[in-house]
């Protein structure tokens, strides 16, 4: 467990008292310093930081986390930045104990294997935090040469022992060009759920140019900034999450480095996603439905400020129906757990303050978090089979984004007459 001492907060983001308007705002794609803040949801600790030990509760560091948006090429970012270093060194997530990721990512590989001929030749296929290998094991099965990147040395250590190639670093640059000397360049780049947790979003772009062949593509995945507006999912901004995209906001820092964006599709994962292919300009044909996304971007407001401003409001509705509950379950005598001790759900549980302390412990189904604390809140940590041997009346669903997946794993519990609250876009029991 680190003190606070041990972080450093990069480009920090002052505002005026009683202004939406910050002093030092500085963009990290278009270096403008026009922005707006969006929402402040206060100090929080580190959303993936579990504790191991209850005496290590009193140095555990907290820093701001606000959310703005550039004036200028309307990216939406946090403030306060935590060096990757600190954030990914060792982390806690791992693809491959979620059913819903695994079969996610079956498809998606079957998908780009078909569509771009990757059993032709000797093509190299590269992912950018590969994480325990989840997704790579698909091409390692068909043949296809391929390699991670993965910068958590107790996950790449995990998907090497699987059989998937892993370098263990973070993405930029000079890891790329180390890959091309080492490699060649590669036919698909593949990235899910990284790109938004990049800060240095220049040098990660400009590391996917000197990556790709000539004739290659990227195929990043990544939460919707419209989806993550209109469905109140403030629950996903925490200090690894630096971006939250639209394609309005990502047109230009592609361009920027010689690349461009060829087609854009909704996938409903995590709440709402996209994935967006990209390639060397003028490599592939520009596909109707970037034109058709920025439309509809525009239609919906993505140009004005007051679009984003109106988030916050949506977000107090939210956090005051879900307190409510809490608050009204608790006098009526129920007892109350939550499921899934994930970086979302710690940014919830932090930001609704007491009522989340009613709250008696957390259920998840990775081991590697068992037995550890919970960020901030510091709620124990059990695996799903504590709902049957010690059973709650009701259970937050934290990672509502698998709600069907866990909703379904639970059914004894819900015979037994046990009920989720889903917090998610709007609160509601089932």
């Amino acid at each position: 467990m680190a003190h606070q001492s041990d972080f450093q907060i990069i480009h920090p983001i002052k505002t005026v008292p009683n202004s939406t308007v910050p002093t030092l705002f500085k963009c990290r794609s278009c270096g403008s310093s026009r922005g707006i803040l969006i929402l402040d949801l206060g100090s929080h600790p580190l959303a993936n930081n579990l504790l191991t030990h209850s005496s290590q509760v009193e140095h555990e560091p907290k820093f701001p986390l606000e959310l703005f948006v550039c004036q200028d090429c309307r990216l939406i970012q946090i403030g306060s930045i935590v060096p990757p270093v600190n954030l990914f060194s060792e982390y806690v997530y791992f693809s491959s104990f979620s059913d819903t990721m695994l079969e996610h990512s079956r498809r998606a590989a079957t998908e780009y294997i078909q569509q771009w001929d990757l059993k032709r030749g000797n093509p190299l296929v590269v992912e950018v935090a590969s994480n325990d290998g989840y997704m790579l094991k698909n091409f390692v099965r068909d043949g296809i040469r391929c390699l991670g990147v993965e910068p958590a040395a107790n996950i790449a250590e995990v998907a090497t022992a699987a059989g998937v190639p892993t370098l263990e670093a973070f993405f930029g640059q000079s890891t790329a060009q180390q890959i091309v000397e080492q490699h060649g360049r590669a036919d698909l780049v593949m990235g899910s759920n990284v790109f938004a947790h990049a800060p240095e979003i220049n040098d990660f772009v400009a590391g996917l140019a000197v990556l790709i062949s000539d004739q290659g593509r990227i195929a990043l995945e990544f939460p919707y900034a419209m989806d993550f507006l209109a469905k109140n999912e403030f629950d996903t901004i925490y200090h690894e999450h630096v971006f939250y995209f639209s394609l309005t906001a990502l047109l230009p820092v592609f361009r920027r480095h010689g690349l461009e964006v060829i087609d854009v599709q909704r996938i409903p994962i995590h709440g709402g996603s996209i994935r967006l292919t990209a390639c060397r300009q003028q490599a592939h044909t520009v596909q109707d439905t970037v034109q058709e996304f920025l439309d509809q971007e525009t239609e919906a407001g993505v140009l004005t400020d007051e679009f984003y401003l109106a988030f916050s409001s949506r977000v107090d509705k939210v956090k005051t129906s879900l307190c409510e509950t809490l608050n009204r379950l608790n006098q009526e005598g129920k007892r109350i757990a939550a499921y899934g001790a994930s970086a979302k759900g710690s940014t919830l549980l932090n930001s609704l303050g007491a009522p989340a302390k009613q709250i008696e412990f957390i259920v998840d189904r990775s081991s590697y978090k068992h037995g550890k604390i919970s960020p901030g809140i510091h709620l124990p940590i059990y695996p799903p089979e504590h709902l049957l041997t010690n059973p709650p009346d009701y259970v937050l669903l934290l990672t509502w984004n698998f709600k069907e997946e866990i909703l379904k794993q639970q059914t004894a519990f819900r015979e037994s007459g046990g009920k989720f609250i889903i917090p998610i876009p709007e609160v509601q029991i089932v």
